[in-house]
């Protein structure tokens, strides 16, 4: 199995280094990847043929029915497969690939290289590539985003194998990091993210192998560990810029093995450069040629750095054990926010809300435990918990050494949790720190306690329950339902009935379902020529206009646009959001009408998120260019002569 890792992270650092390639040359196209995954298969054959080695691993079908008639690996292949059926049956819904993750991709495939976006919403632009580069083929060779869940699938069957090697890596015994391995993918954040088109869990796979394998290369194993540890750090901050933070601790464990690279300085200098390459480097370099600013935060929004320090440290400190204690189904979220109102004095909240968005700040809830807000989960957390009292009332919580990559590591994670508290403002942060958590929990693992706690018929059955409710939630999940969600609710008439939460669930399932096509009524009423379309919104599923891919194009038109700007780009037609005029430019539709010279066809009422009411959209033709009355008599003139 690490060969199938290390070839795996070896082609996503190709893609990425290969993606940056072709935009140089203007090559981003099926012609330019076609050669790509040429050169690729013709590599992997001829490092096949030098080194003899497996590209899959030997099935020992026997052995492997065994393994998984044991309960733990069962229960993990039955999430498997659930997770997988459930990415295969419906097409991605995840909010963020589709406001800036998929429509980013199918630009620069328009324009055949990466560009900076003409766009007043900045996440098209500043945002890491890591994630987008692998999707990029799959866009050109399929032609639709279905298949992009098969990237986190693949991470998702891997993961066992990687937490039980940093687990024993960094002193967790044998028999207890064998359950873990099989338990903790089971968490929240992991098991919904499955399925899905999210890149956080991606990337707390790749942390996990950049650990791994520089663990494995500290121990004093092959050269190539040490390279494919270098390709998944770069990896992992290309993914998630949040990932950064975890650069610190992988040195701790890699910088013995570092002296290792000067043994072939040639080809290390090759897998530094590719390991840049495939890295937030480049991402980094272009946000300050445009923006000024490596993070891109300059054009960002205000709720990461800058002030509010305290404030930020104060919510997440409470958030992220909100987020992570929160039951799976949690139908009280209007009497919490209530009571919230009740006991937070007002002008805490004030303070808060100034400096984060509102939804860390008013520590809000979500209703049902969905891929956009989860994190470790309740069931892991509240087994976590009860292991730290066992560990205490044992006497076994101080390490036996306070030097050794055991305990340093954990301490530096736990520091960049602390710094991540200070730094970040945004809503449920429980998600952002998916692959902080197993390096965060090492210390509770480790330890004879920890060690014999699998032993107990207890705890067992309680570990039986947290896949019980992982299970549960992909099933119930609104991206993806495995449960008649119609005829279930349509039987319970939760459509028009007067219980809250009936018609709540009725508007979760019914707004998931419609995502993927929530443009629906707009391309129904488009003009045969409307291409390219222009385009006013901000963090709107806009992904959803541009398939079939190839039918049409999506252009933004900026606030400072001018009418001239906009006929010479072709744009004849425009979809504008009223909610983006109001809330971004203070200004009302009839406003900006006037002052882009255009008149409204049709007007709409969409609702694209299940928590907001539905908003208005309009249709809009741009006035033809005037013709100066100099130029037309001379016209009239020249016809009849």
């Amino acid at each position: 199995m690490p060969t199938v890792v290390l070839l795996w992270v070896w082609f996503c650092a190709y893609l990425n280094c290969a993606g940056w390639v072709l935009s140089a040359i203007h090559e981003l196209d099926a012609r330019g990847y076609a050669v790509v995954l040429l050169i690729w298969f013709i590599g992997l054959f001829v490092w096949r043929k030098r080194t003899s080695a497996q590209f899959l691993p030997h099935v020992r079908w026997q052995k492997f029915r065994r393994r998984f008639r044991r309960p733990f690996p069962l229960a993990f292949l039955i999430l498997a497969a659930l997770a997988f059926l459930g990415g295969a049956l419906y097409a991605p819904t995840n909010y963020d690939a589709m406001a800036y993750r998929t429509p980013r991709v199918l630009n620069w495939l328009a324009e055949h290289h990466w560009h900076w976006i003409h766009t007043d919403f900045p996440r098209l632009n500043t945002r890491t590539t890591g994630f987008e580069w692998l999707t990029a083929p799959i866009f050109l060779l399929a032609g639709t985003d279905r298949p992009v869940f098969l990237l986190n699938i693949v991470c998702f069957l891997l993961l066992p194998g990687r937490i039980f090697a940093v687990l024993t890596g960094l002193g967790v015994r044998p028999r207890a990091a064998w359950h873990w391995s099989w338990l903790f993918p089971s968490s929240y954040g992991c098991i919904l993210q499955a399925g899905s088109a999210v890149n956080d869990m991606f990337g707390a796979f790749m942390v996990l192998v950049a650990f791994e394998f520089a663990l494995r290369a500290r121990r004093g194993g092959a050269l190539s560990n040490l390279w494919t540890s270098c390709l998944a750090a770069g990896l992992m901050t290309a993914i998630k810029a949040f990932n950064i933070m975890l650069l610190l601790p992988w040195l701790l464990v890699a910088l013995p093995a570092l002296k290792k690279l000067i043994r072939r300085p040639l080809a290390s200098l090759a897998v530094a450069i590719l390991a840049a390459s495939a890295s937030i480097l480049p991402t980094a370099v272009l946000n300050i040629h445009y923006c000024g600013d490596w993070t891109g935060l300059a054009v960002e929004q205000p709720t990461i750095g800058g002030g509010g320090k305290p404030e930020r440290f104060l919510a997440n400190a409470i958030n992220i054990p909100l987020d992570n204690l929160v039951p799976p189904v949690f139908p009280f979220t209007a009497q919490w926010d209530r009571f919230v109102e009740r006991a937070a004095p007002a002008y805490l909240l004030s303070d808060l809300q100034k400096y984060m968005e509102t939804e860390l700040a008013t520590f809000r809830l979500p209703d049902l435990q969905v891929e956009e807000t989860s994190g470790l989960g309740m069931g892991i957390t509240l087994l976590l918990l009860i292991l730290l009292v066992k560990k205490i009332r044992a006497g076994d919580v101080l390490p036996r050494s306070f030097f050794g990559i055991e305990t340093l590591v954990p301490l530096a994670v736990w520091a960049c949790l602390g710094v991540f508290m200070l730094q970040v403002g945004t809503a449920y942060p429980g998600r952002y720190l998916l692959p902080f958590y197993l390096l965060l929990c090492v210390p509770v693992m480790r330890g004879a306690a920890a060690g014999k706690i699998f032993q107990s018929q207890t705890w067992r059955s309680a570990a039986f329950a947290v896949f019980g409710m992982a299970g549960l939630l992909v099933v119930l999940s609104p991206a993806r339902p495995l449960w008649p969600v119609n005829p279930g609710l349509r039987a319970l008439n939760a459509g028009h009935s007067e219980n809250h939460l009936l018609q709540r669930t009725w508007t979760v399932y019914s707004v998931y379902a419609q995502r993927p096509d929530c443009f629906a009524p707009v391309l129904a009423a488009l003009p045969p020529d409307a291409n390219p379309l222009g385009y006013v919104g901000w963090d709107e599923p806009e992904a959803a206009l541009w398939w079939p891919l190839g039918s049409r194009r999506i252009l933004h038109i900026c606030r400072g646009d001018t009418p001239a700007d906009t006929r010479a780009r072709g744009i004849e037609y425009a979809l504008v959001c009223e909610r983006t005029l109001s809330n971004n430019y203070a200004m009302k539709l009839d406003d900006w009408l006037t002052i882009k010279k255009a008149e409204p066809i049709q007007s709409f009422e969409l609702r694209l998120r299940a928590g907001k009411n539905p908003y208005g959209w309009a249709l809009v033709k741009f006035e033809p260019p005037s013709i100066p009355a100099a130029v037309g008599a001379s016209r009239a003139t020249g016809g009849q002569q």
